[in-house]
């Protein structure tokens, strides 16, 4: 079975879509120009000016137009070209054709007159071809003109007669007037609704709702009991107390290596191991096994062997996992006193704080923590919020675009995932098409206002994206490419603009969640049931067992 790569399948059925007549396989790769790029949360477009096709200016006369707004960011034109302009045109096709045509009693490349082109083209089926080319020639002559100059619009995608160019060239006569009514999307200006009342800026205060786990209580907890600990008194023992959890000491520490059995010492253990006049907070976890243990009941003045096992995640590997013997002597015992969180305490934490506003801090400063994990959702819910803000109206050329190539990503996921070439060819068909299209429109829609407003944004707010972060990322993604053997493939101008783009409106839509009004539902989330799972699996096994002795029985 052929195999086609990645890049030529996606090609392929991009263009699959553009006619019903096309061959998805042999189609040519200049018939397609695709303006737009993915990042992130979703479908970032490049700004105006790298979108649309390629228009040129007319030499000599310039014709004056009309122009009717139609839904769906389209515009109806209606130019009028100067006869100077159909001559010039029609002039211009019969000198282009006139390069490449064999006409007998011409050798290739003279200057052959119109009228002997137009019969030739003739004679092979191809009446009045010659004045259809050169109206397309007109159109595309006149149309970026009359739009950018006269209306002050950008032309996106592809210009469309109103009346087929093989129609309008019945009448077409080279040197005299013709008016020609084109349809064109046009790159919509971005207007934001009615602002609210009392509402600073159209996109402060975005409504919407997203799910997350509730605030871990154990991490608060923690973070408080650190707190707590890190203000704790000391008080100096009585003479001859003895050390219990919680309290404190000083100790001077001489460690050997264990020897086999575990208690015997070894080779001594370098200075960094061992030490003097060290602080000890007698508490679990705290230090190596076995040293709090071996410590407590201890007085000043005494001297205790103590066996302890080395942490395996050591950064010392020499010693990581490694069994020791210290001899410890006692100088200093207190008690510590951990405090209860008062008012008293909150202000010796940092003047002004209360109680009640220490732990909301330190609630939220938790939170905040945890809630990294859920920023995609909140992503998606000001996304939602920032495209209602926008009364926009996205062309059709653009949905068009965007839907080919998440079609075409779509298909070669189907490829990846093992299906044959031929099964995907015959998934690929117009139909099919204006199917996916019609479902993926209002996820591109909305894409498209929620990028056009994250940028307007990041230039209202002065948003910018420091070159350091993108020239991180972008030795990230080309370090990783080269790891799958994509390195020849990796064209950094163009993932630059992807990155740079990710990340800006990654900062955008940070801004906008310090002046949205999110509500946040809180939701458990659902451990592993075990003995669901366990039930499910019985059922599926006694399944197969009764599908097991029905065929046999039919044997």
């Amino acid at each position: 079975m052929t195999r086609v790569s990645k890049f030529a399948l996606a090609l392929c059925l991009a263009l699959s879509s553009l006619s019903p007549h096309a061959d998805a396989f042999s189609a040519s790769p200049k018939s397609v120009a695709s303006r737009s790029i993915s990042s992130g949360n979703g479908i970032a477009f490049l700004p105006r000016a790298n979108n649309g096709v390629s228009l040129f200016m007319a030499e000599g006369d310039d014709g004056k137009s009309t122009l009717v707004r139609l839904p769906g960011s389209a515009v109806e034109v209606t130019i009028s070209a100067p006869g100077a302009a159909t001559k010039a045109a029609y002039d211009k096709v019969c000198t282009e054709l006139a390069k490449n045509i064999s006409i007998p009693g011409f050798r290739k490349g003279a200057r052959i007159p119109p009228n002997v082109i137009e019969n030739a083209m003739a004679a092979k089926g191809g009446k009045n071809a010659l004045r259809a080319q050169a109206i397309t020639t007109l159109l595309s002559e006149l149309i970026e003109p009359a739009l950018k100059d006269e209306h002050n619009l950008e032309p996106i995608g592809q210009p469309e007669l109103k009346v087929p160019a093989e129609e309008l060239a019945e009448d077409f006569t080279p040197g005299e007037d013709i008016e020609l009514v084109i349809k064109c999307d046009v790159w919509p200006d971005i207007q934001w609704k009615n602002v609210e009342e009392g509402q600073e800026k159209p996109y402060y205060g975005i409504k919407g709702s997203y799910k997350r786990a509730p605030p871990d209580q154990t991490k608060f907890d923690k973070a408080m009991k650190d707190l707590r600990e890190r203000y704790a008194t000391l008080e100096p023992m009585p003479e001859g107390a003895q050390l219990q959890d919680g309290d404190a000491c000083k100790v001077n520490m001489v460690g050997y290596m264990a020897g086999p059995d575990g208690t015997s010492k070894g080779e001594p253990l370098p200075d960094a191991a061992s030490g003097d006049n060290v602080e000890v907070i007698l508490g679990e976890g705290r230090y190596m096994e076995g040293l709090v243990e071996g410590l407590l009941g201890a007085k000043v003045g005494d001297t205790r062997t103590v066996y302890v096992t080395f942490p395996t995640k050591l950064r010392d590997k020499t010693l990581a996992g490694k069994k020791a013997v210290f001899d410890v002597t006692v100088l200093e015992a207190s008690h510590r006193t951990i405090p209860e969180v008062t008012d008293e305490f909150a202000a010796n934490v940092r003047a002004g704080l209360t109680a009640e506003s220490l732990h909301e801090e330190l609630q939220k400063a938790v939170d905040a923590e945890d809630s990294k994990q859920y920023v995609n959702e909140r992503n998606a819910a000001l996304a939602a919020g920032l495209a209602e803000r926008l009364d926009v109206e996205v062309p059709d050329t653009l949905v068009t675009n965007q839907a080919r190539e998440k079609y075409a990503l779509m298909m070669t996921e189907f490829r990846d995932n093992g299906m044959a070439d031929d099964e995907i060819k015959k998934l690929i068909t117009p139909e099919n098409f204006i199917k996916y299209k019609d479902i993926a429109k209002p996820d591109i829609e909305q894409d498209f206002k929620v990028s056009m407003a994250t940028d307007e944004i990041a230039n209202l707010e002065g948003i910018d994206v420091p070159a350091a972060d993108v020239d991180e990322q972008i030795k990230s993604l080309r370090e990783q490419a080269a790891k799958e053997g994509q390195d020849e493939d990796f064209d950094e101008q163009v993932i630059r603009g992807k990155v740079e783009s990710t990340l800006q409106r990654r900062l955008v839509f940070d801004f906008l969640a310090e002046v949205a009004n999110l509500d946040v539902e809180y939701v458990e989330e659902e451990g592993f049931d075990a003995d669901m799972m366990e039930k499910l699996a019985q059922e599926s096994l006694e399944r197969e067992e009764t599908m097991a002795t029905a065929e046999a029985s039919d044997e």
